[in-house]
């Protein structure tokens, strides 16, 4: 089964990382887009709940899941993993020269800041970055479960902010990354 198909509950996803890319195939993708800036491109995919954000700069690669099942997932490639709770940091200095940068919280909220919380985001995601409803799996207080992706390119830098809204749980799952490709490494000079 492809990661993606069906709605995932924030108490069992995922942060995953790699230093490689992986198959589209393995996910059932919502919505995409691609980037490019001078020294970099990337590609963000938004399957359900969840989002897959891969950046590639002169044969390097990092890329940054979040998702319910590790299981279907390759081993190869694999930097790290961990469940989402509460807020987390997390730094890779990758010797390629490369850096990631994650920040991540769980926000579990009382109905009424839900509700607001949800407007807010769903006001300001339909003006900017990649906004995708779940219409199918709404809650009972007639709230559509969303992924929100908002990113900033820069030159030797992408900055990605995910949200993704869980109202069965009143729950929002903000993700801020930074993907820092800086000057590829020099060969070694042979003597």
């Amino acid at each position: 089964m492809e990661l993606g198909q069906t709605l995932q509950r924030v108490a069992d996803l995922k942060f995953v990382l790699y230093r490689r890319p992986l198959h589209p195939e393995l996910f059932c993708i919502h919505e995409s887009r691609h980037l490019e800036r001078g020294t970099y491109q990337a590609d963000i995919w938004v399957m359900g709940l969840s989002h897959v954000v891969t950046v590639q700069s002169a044969g390097r690669c990092v890329t940054e899941v979040t998702t319910e099942d590790i299981e279907v997932l390759p081993q190869n490639g694999l930097v790290t993993t961990f469940p989402f709770r509460g807020e987390r940091d997390h730094l890779e200095k990758l010797d390629d020269g490369m850096h990631y940068i994650l920040s991540t919280q769980v926000e579990r909220m009382n109905r009424n800041l839900f509700h607001a919380s949800h407007r807010d985001l769903m006001h300001y995601g339909a003006t900017r970055g990649m906004l995708v409803k779940f219409e199918n799996w709404v809650h009972d207080d007639n709230l559509v479960p969303f992924s929100f992706i908002d990113w900033e390119l820069r030159d030797r830098e992408l900055h990605v902010q995910a949200f993704h809204s869980f109202p069965a749980d009143y729950t929002i799952l903000k993700t801020q990354s930074i993907f820092e490709v800086g000057p590829p490494p020099k060969p070694k000079q042979s003597r």
